[in-house]
């Protein structure tokens, strides 16, 4: 699937500013962790820019209503089980297996928590943004308190990168994105 599709089907099924933005993270996650290992930056990012294709309409069908609409689409099975594995042991039994899946899967939840931190700073500027203000705010349980960090911490151990790398290559990719995001 082209961006250009993705990104009407994306739109169809959400109009929330915040998922639309979290999208884009995730898309520009998946990109930059594609570039470092040398995978399709395309694929990778139109993975990431649907993984919550159905979130805002069907939150309570998350990932089964995506294969449904993408079924639907003609989407490859490889596609679509990468999408669903991001909900791994939250809405799915589809255990993250390929690399990519495994990076979907750890940097979903992180993306939240560095936008969480993103807003917090009085510029909202990502581009100053370090290690240490990410990893004092993934220390304490109360800030962004809906970012799953045990599920951030799995998928560390999955893709083998240690959590302060994956952080750092996290905020790379988004930093691809501030226009978009709003974090300049």
């Amino acid at each position: 699937m082209e961006r250009e599709e993705a990104l009407e089907l994306l739109q169809e099924y959400n109009e929330s500013d915040s998922l639309l933005k979290h999208a884009y993270s995730v898309e520009a996650v998946m990109r930059h962790f594609a570039k470092l290992k040398g995978e399709d930056e395309d694929y990778w990012g139109v993975i990431g820019l649907l993984h919550d294709l159905d979130y805002e309409k069907y939150p309570e069908e998350h990932c089964a209503k995506t294969r449904e609409i993408l079924t639907g689409k003609n989407a490859d099975e490889e596609f679509i089980r990468a999408i669903e594995s991001h909900g791994y042991g939250i809405c799915t039994e589809v255990r993250p297996e390929k690399y990519m899946e495994k990076v979907l899967y750890t940097i979903d939840e992180l993306t939240g928590l560095i936008t969480a931190t993103v807003l917090m700073r009085p510029d909202k500027n990502i581009s100053e943004l370090g290690l240490k203000s990410v990893m004092k705010k993934f220390k304490t349980p109360k800030f962004a308190a809906g970012v799953n960090r045990e599920v951030i911490l799995k998928g560390c151990e999955m893709i083998a990168m240690d959590l302060d790398e994956v952080i750092e290559e996290t905020i790379n990719g988004m930093k691809n994105a501030a226009v978009t995001l709003g974090f300049q």
